[in-house]
């Protein structure tokens, strides 16, 4: 079993999703699907890294024609118990041999490029992606960001001074990649050379949760109307270019 089998054989990604921040990272990205799919239009959604289904499931309820692929056996089992009108497959983002070229209108990839530690992995991935997805289809690519993980742990847990002596941090707090850790963390200009490496269009990129996962006491203590509100904002704000770099995902949506 690998590390990233033990961590999602543990980690509840159903509940992390249905908490208060999670719906905001989750209403994000929902909204900004629904963007680019036609008005009475049913189209071809495929969901690479889909958990449990977070988004497969309620996708295929609106009767969009749903692929999902996921690594994971404990996750795709438990997506696959949900008996939603999903075409399930195991699988990596970085070999999808199984799906043919230029199939989807959607392609999502919220969760395999956290996990690759290398710009050829991610490349594999993106590339993978671009293959299955129809000439002048949508990507959505997340990652995770580097500024979230140095103000999270590094000085929230008073890890700074240890992660610089080991150098899993540079001097000037860029996350170093590590095929022994769990999560690689980006910055813009990361996301940026990816795109340019890859051949890619972007349309638009934009913070999936803002700053919902720095407040998730807070998020928790609002009262309905008041979580509204913010959700109102997280909506009003996610573009901003001076507030994506501090969000803990990021959700760039590009162009084949």
């Amino acid at each position: 079993m690998t590390e990233l089998e033990k961590y999602y054989n543990k980690f509840d990604e159903d509940h992390r999703l249905t908490t208060r921040h999670g719906i905001v990272e989750f209403t994000t990205s929902m909204k900004y699907i629904h963007d680019f799919i036609p008005d009475g239009q049913k189209i071809k959604i495929l969901d690479i890294g889909a958990g449990t289904g977070r988004y497969s499931v309620p996708l295929s309820e609106e009767g969009h024609s749903v692929t999902a692929v996921e690594l994971v056996p404990r996750n795709l089992k438990v997506l696959e118990g949900k008996h939603a009108n999903v075409n399930c497959w195991p699988g990596d983002a970085r070999d999808l041999h199984f799906l043919p070229n230029e199939t989807f209108d959607i392609t999502l990839i919220f969760g395999p490029l956290y996990h690759l530690h290398t710009e050829d992995e991610m490349l594999s991935a993106i590339s993978e992606a671009r293959r299955v997805t129809k000439k002048g289809g949508i990507i959505f690519a997340a990652y995770v960001m580097n500024e979230y993980s140095i103000i999270q742990y590094c000085f929230k847990k008073n890890k700074i001074k240890e992660c610089l002596e080991n150098k899993s941090v540079t001097s000037d707090f860029h996350t170093v990649p590590n095929p022994n850790e769990l999560y690689t963390y980006l910055r813009l200009e990361d996301i940026d050379r990816l795109n340019q490496k890859a051949g890619l269009e972007r349309i638009k990129i934009i913070a999936a949760d803002g700053p919902a996962d720095y407040m998730r006491r807070e998020l928790n203590a609002m009262d309905e109307e008041t979580f509204k509100l913010f959700l109102d904002y997280q909506l009003a704000t996610c573009e901003r270019p001076e507030l994506l770099g501090a969000s803990s995902h990021l959700v760039d949506i590009l162009r084949n």
